[in-house]
């Protein structure tokens, strides 16, 4: 059955406006041979997106006379403005964009819990307001955070869990009370690395992979045949508490301790470093863990060696099983300790998963940096508000 003509329309509208977020701003005529539509059909719907406010004349091609066939078509990048957040438990990044996703303003601000759950609220939210009024955006339109914990599926809510700020569970809730005309959602840390990965960074060629996050905490992400994955309860990934050798105990409902966040987490880390001997300056950058790994892989020395062979070593126990249940083929290692132990880790990792599985798998490591997270809530907005703004409007 043939598509209506408002379909039809609403199809090629969003066709044109895709090519224009991924190429750039384009002609008339370099749409209709992109989307392979009529010049009239080009013609009206471009009119329409005008009209409509989406897209505009960014300028005149070169490769064209000057005239009604040299415009270039760029979409309203002032449209709408987003908001990207990176919550950790020391402290907040917020950056805003245009419908782009060309960033206006970054800032970033260490909180204290210490100080009580609503003055932590009131300067994280004071902070989002600051970029917001630096990139001159009188309003936002879609904001997306990304945090530590569970995400509920049901409600979209940030979960109690223990060890984390509780200022984080009220932060939604202020920012959405603050900007009431926002789409305000939360999505969990390790999820929105993934994201990332998958789009612009050590996954870009892979819709099947698993990315293990490796820092404070213990987790992984779950994307298969492009698609994130987050289970029924929302927590796909949970492998701190997967049961792994050399831990004293077994982890329980509400405690990863003995699970392999104890032989991986930062703590644990930090430990096998002192065990070969191994210390991190003080005001190196990043966590201590991280700078304990990342000093490792500088020094190059014999204990250096060891201890990356020896932290690999414990990776793996993880890795394998991920690999054994999923068999994503890729894996990419992230988090601070992660990324801090870069290539001359995942190498290592590498090897032993090789010996330990039958199943091909490449591990590599994140090359995003510690912009992951932030990325790919930014992502995230960015896609949740041009599915809005770029929908037909309803008859």
């Amino acid at each position: 059955m043939p598509a209506s003509p408002s379909t039809a329309r609403a199809i090629n509208d969003r066709l044109a406006l895709d090519l224009l977020q991924r190429e750039g701003p384009l002609t008339a005529g370099q749409l209709k041979q992109l989307t392979g539509l009529s010049r009239p059909t080009v013609a009206d719907l471009v009119d329409r997106l005008a009209a409509a406010g989406l897209i505009e004349v960014a300028g005149e091609s070169g490769e064209q006379r000057r005239g009604p066939n040299a415009r270039l078509y760029g979409i309203v990048a002032e449209r709408a403005h987003l908001a990207a957040l990176d919550v950790r438990t020391e402290g907040v990044t917020v950056l805003v964009s245009d419908l782009l996703g060309r960033v206006l303003a970054e800032a970033s601000a260490p909180i204290d819990d210490d100080s009580g759950t609503g003055p932590a609220v009131e300067q994280a939210v004071g902070l989002v307001e600051r970029a917001a009024k630096e990139a001159g955006a009188d309003r936002l339109h879609t904001v997306g955070i990304g945090a530590p914990g569970l995400i509920d599926p049901a409600s979209g809510e940030l979960r109690d869990a223990g060890g984390l700020p509780a200022w984080h569970r009220r932060l939604t809730t202020a920012l959405q009370e603050k900007f009431p005309e926002a789409r305000v959602g939360v999505e969990n840390e390790t999820n929105l690395a993934a994201l990332a990965e998958q789009r612009d960074g050590a996954a870009r060629d892979r819709d099947t992979f698993v990315l293990l996050w490796l820092g404070l905490g213990i987790g992984a992400a779950v994307v298969l045949d492009g698609t994130l994955r987050r289970g029924v309860s929302g927590g796909a990934g949970e492998i701190g508490f997967m049961p792994v050798p050399g831990t004293s105990g077994l982890p329980s409902a509400t405690d990863c301790d003995g699970g392999f966040h104890s032989v991986a987490g930062a703590a644990a880390v930090a430990a096998l470093a002192a065990e070969h001997g191994l210390t991190a300056s003080p005001a190196g950058p990043g966590p201590y863990a991280a700078a304990l790994a990342r000093e490792a892989v500088a020094g190059a020395g014999p204990e250096a060696e060891r201890f990356l062979d020896a932290l690999a070593d414990r990776i793996v126990l993880g890795a394998a099983a991920v690999v054994s249940v999923l068999d994503p083929g890729c894996l990419v290692l992230a988090g601070e300790i992660g990324r801090a132990g870069g290539d001359a880790l995942a190498a290592r990792v590498q090897r032993r998963l090789t010996r330990m599985s039958p199943l091909a798998t490449e591990v590599r490591a994140s090359t995003l940096g510690g912009g992951a997270v932030l990325r790919g809530a930014l992502l995230t907005a960015r896609d949740r508000a041009q599915d809005e703004l770029f929908a037909p409007p309803e008859r």
